[in-house]
Order: structure tokens, then C-alpha cells, then sequence
């Protein structure tokens, strides 16, 4: 095990690690205008959702760990206490990382990147038209967190406007995360896409009492096969199956040759349930062969 003491190491070196630790990051892509006008518009992954009523949004335009300067966002900030936050997906990643560039003050990102200005309802900076979902934002408070490079800069700023694109919604009206297709950073150069495989589900334990883990029997706390995942789900329900509904499962063919083969077998065919998100099922597999 590797242990770091951040006094110990090189800014940097704590820096790359504390990136490549704490992912996936959304991206807060910032808009902001100074007090001339000029538009900036810069990514930050320093970003976060903080409160709901008021919706509070947070994040952070850092000091340059290389040379102390502070970024432009940051300026504007303190100059017009306004921004609008534009959600970034995959359609528009690569000219995300192109606004980044560090060109100099006065110079508009949304030009340099190709990006659509439209204007906003209640703020100065513009929104992204590219970006499914935009935040027009006012800022309650910037707290600074250290004077010295890569000292963060805590933009607390409370949504106004919220604007969506209805093509991302479902027919609930909800946002869909694979219509939104957003995108979050890693460490170093890497990103990751919020599509496919990488979007699932876990139930939220919010409506009832799990049992806990601590209740399971323990050759099933203690099994081989069943992994910590597989143990949070059969902890999540709020009770077992029936002894009838067990006797019951125990005719299928798939059980009746777990049953023969022992506890392992058993185990591997609850394992393959709870892949398939058959929690109930997997209880019925694990309580036949008690």
C-alpha cells in the first residue's frame, strides 16, 4: 500500500494523483464575461452538484500550479458574478479540450473552438447551443482555499435558468443518460463516455429497511463465489422468500442440478440471478440448499 503524505511530494505528483483517484468527473464547461464584455468560455472537472432548493451548483477555475496566475474564468467572476454552465457530451468532447487552451485574455473561446453563442434569459454570458443542457447561474460566494499554486477557487453559485433539450428526455420527461451521452474526466488525458455498459442501475435502499449484510447466513457472507456486490444486493431486501415459493423454485431443472452438485453450484447460479438482477430468485437458489 502506498501511503502519501501531500507535505511530502511535489504539488504536481499529489495533483496527477488526486485526478486519476477521483473519477469520473463531471465537466463544468463556463462561460463568463469581464467587465468589458469579453466572453470566455473554459472547462473546469473541479464540479459538482451541492443542493437542490436553492439549486446550488460548485466549482473550481484553480490557481496554475506551474506559476500562481489565476485563470480567466476567475477573473470574470470577480468582475461580473454571473456564469452560465453547459453540460458536455461526446458530440462536442473535442472542442471542450480545445477551449481549454490557455489563449490569451480578450481572446473568445467560442470562436476559437466553433461553438454556437446563444444568448441567455436572466445572465450576461451566453449559453452553449451545442450543449443539451445549460445553467444560468448568479454567484453567491468565492472562497478561496490557499495563495499558492493549485490553491482551489470555490465558485458557489445558485441556477437561475436551467435549459434541456428535449431530445435528451424520456418519456417520463426525465433525463436519459444514454439520449444525454454526457462525458466525464479522468485522470491525465483520459475521459470516459457515459454510454453503453458503463450505465446501470443499483436500487436505492430509501423506501425500505435492507436486512444487511450482517443478516446474511454466513456461508453466504463468507462465500467463494458470491462477490461484495452480490452481497449488497441480497442485503437490500426488506425480507425473505416464502418457504412455499422455495419449495416451489426448487422444481426447476437449473436448481435441481445446483442441488446436486453442492453449496458451490448453488452459489454460482444465485451469482448468475443477481447478474441478471434477480435478486428474489437468488434467494430462493441460496435458501433451497439450507
Amino acid at each position: 500500500m502506498l501511503t502519501l503524505n501531500p507535505k511530502e511530494i511535489p504539488v504536481a505528483k499529489m495533483h496527477s494523483y488526486l485526478l486519476g483517484a477521483v473519477t469520473p468527473r463531471p465537466i463544468a464547461f463556463a462561460s463568463t464575461v469581464d467587465k468589458a464584455g469579453n466572453v470566455n468560455l473554459s472547462p473546469f472537472s473541479f464540479f459538482n452538484c451541492f443542493g437542490a432548493n436553492p439549486p446550488i451548483l460548485i466549482f473550481s477555475p484553480a490557481r496554475r500550479g506551474r506559476d500562481n496566475t489565476t485563470k480567466h474564468t476567475y477573473e470574470n467572476l470577480r468582475e461580473v458574478p454571473e456564469v452560465v454552465i453547459n453540460v458536455v457530451t461526446y458530440n462536442m468532447v473535442q472542442q471542450t479540450s480545445l477551449a481549454s487552451t490557455e489563449y490569451p485574455k480578450g481572446v473568445n473561446e467560442f470562436i476559437k473552438a466553433g461553438f454556437t453563442a446563444a444568448p441567455s434569459v436572466v445572465v450576461t454570458p451566453p449559453r452553449v447551443s451545442e450543449s443539451p443542457i445549460s445553467m444560468e447561474c448568479k454567484v453567491l460566494q468565492i472562497i478561496q482555499t490557499g495563495d499558492q499554486g493549485a490553491a482551489g477557487n470555490l465558485v458557489i453559485c445558485e441556477v437561475l435558468r436551467m435549459h434541456i433539450n428535449e431530445q435528451v428526455l424520456d418519456a417520463e420527461g426525465k433525463i436519459d443518460p444514454w439520449k444525454l451521452d454526457a462525458v466525464a474526466r479522468l485522470g491525465a488525458d483520459y475521459y470516459c463516455r457515459v454510454q453503453g455498459d458503463s450505465i446501470f442501475k443499483v436500487p436505492k435502499p430509501l423506501d425500505k429497511m435492507g436486512i444487511g449484510i450482517d443478516s446474511l447466513p454466513e456461508n453466504i457472507r463468507r462465500s467463494k463465489i458470491l462477490t461484495g456486490n452480490d452481497l449488497g444486493l441480497l442485503g437490500n431486501v426488506e425480507r425473505l422468500p416464502d418457504q412455499a415459493s422455495i419449495d416451489e423454485f426448487s422444481n426447476r431443472y437449473e436448481v435441481k442440478a445446483a442441488l446436486q452438485h453442492g453449496e458451490v453450484a448453488l452459489h454460482q447460479l444465485a451469482h448468475q440471478y443477481l447478474k441478471d438482477e434477480n435478486v428474489n430468485d437468488a434467494w430462493k437458489v441460496l435458501l433451497a440448499g439450507r
